[in-house]
C-alpha cells in the first residue's frame, strides 16, 4: 500500500496509517486498505486489529482535491465502503489516537470498536466550515454521543478535547503519554488471551444493530442531488483548496 502499511502476527493486525504529517485518506489508499483489510479478517489466528498512525495527526480526513466535480461521487461511495469495512471487520478492532482526527479521520475512529487517545488528541467534523456536511457522522455519531452534541459538532464544526470525547462516548478512555503504550498494551494483550472464535461471534453480535451502508444510502443521494448541486458547497471545497476564506451566497 501505498499510503498505509499492515503487518499481521502474534494473533494481530496492525494497520498504520503512514501519509505524515496528516494522513490525508485519498482514494487509491482507501481502496486499498479495503482490500488488506478483508485478507487480514479472513486469517484464521487473528484476534484484533490495532489501528494507528504516524504523524503528528491521527488522520486530518478525506483529500479535498477528489471530492470536487465528477469524482465527488466516487469519494463518497469509495469512503462510505471504507467505513463499513471496518464496521463489519469481523474482530475486536482498537484505535490508537495521538494528535488529531477530524473529518473523515474522526468517522473513522467511530467505526472502531474500542478507541484510545492522548491528552493532546482533538476530534471534530469540520465540514460545515467548507460548505459540506459529513455524511457518515450523521448515521453514526447521534446514537454515540446524543442527538444534541452530535448536532453541536456537526453544525458548528467545533473540535473536541480528548477528555470531552471520552466524556460524552466517542472514544473510550485517555491516558497520558507516559501510559499510554503500556495501557493500551494491556487491552490489546487482554484480547490476545482470548479465543478468537468466540471474539469473532461476539461481535458478529455486538454489530447486528449496525446497518451502515443501507441507512447510507438515503443520505448519500441527498449529499450528491442536493448539498453538491448548492453554490456554496462548490465554493466552499474550493475555497479550502485556494486557501482562502469562502464567500458565502447561501445558494
Amino acid at each position: 500500500m501505498k499510503n498505509a502499511t499492515l503487518e499481521i502476527g502474534d494473533g494481530k493486525a496492525v494497520l498504520t496509517l503512514a501519509n505524515p504529517p496528516l494522513n490525508v485518506l485519498d482514494i487509491a489508499t482507501m481502496s486499498e486498505i479495503a482490500g488488506a483489510l478483508d485478507e487480514a479478517g479472513a486469517e484464521k489466528d487473528l484476534r484484533v486489529l490495532v489501528l494507528q498512525a504516524d504523524g503528528r495527526a491521527f488522520c486530518a480526513g478525506v483529500d479535498v482535491g477528489e471530492h470536487m466535480g465528477d469524482q465527488a461521487k466516487v469519494m463518497i461511495e469509495t469512503f462510505n465502503a471504507f467505513i463499513a469495512k471496518f464496521l463489519d471487520f469481523p474482530l475486536p478492532t482498537v484505535a490508537l489516537v495521538k494528535g488529531a482526527a477530524l473529518g473523515g479521520g474522526c468517522e473513522l475512529l467511530m467505526a472502531c470498536d474500542m478507541v484510545y487517545a492522548t491528552p493532546n488528541a482533538v476530534f471534530g467534523q469540520p465540514e460545515i466550515k467548507v460548505g459540506v456536511y459529513p455524511p457518515p457522522a450523521t448515521v453514526l455519531l447521534p446514537p454515540m454521543v446524543g442527538t444534541k452534541k452530535a448536532a453541536e459538532m456537526i453544525l458548528t464544526g467545533a473540535h473536541v478535547t480528548a477528555e470531552e470525547a471520552a466524556r460524552v462516548g466517542l472514544i473510550t478512555a485517555v491516558f497520558g503519554p507516559e501510559e499510554f503504550d503500556d495501557e493500551t498494551g494491556k487491552v490489546v494483550e487482554s484480547l490476545l488471551n482470548l479465543s478468537g472464535s468466540v471474539l469473532r461471534s461476539t461481535v458478529e453480535v455486538l454489530r447486528f444493530g449496525k446497518r451502515f451502508l443501507q441507512v447510507m444510502e438515503p443520505v448519500t443521494g441527498h449529499y450528491l442531488e442536493k448539498l453538491m448541486k448548492t453554490k456554496d458547497a462548490t465554493e466552499g471545497l474550493t475555497a479550502f483548496l485556494e486557501k482562502r476564506p469562502p464567500e458565502w451566497t447561501h445558494e
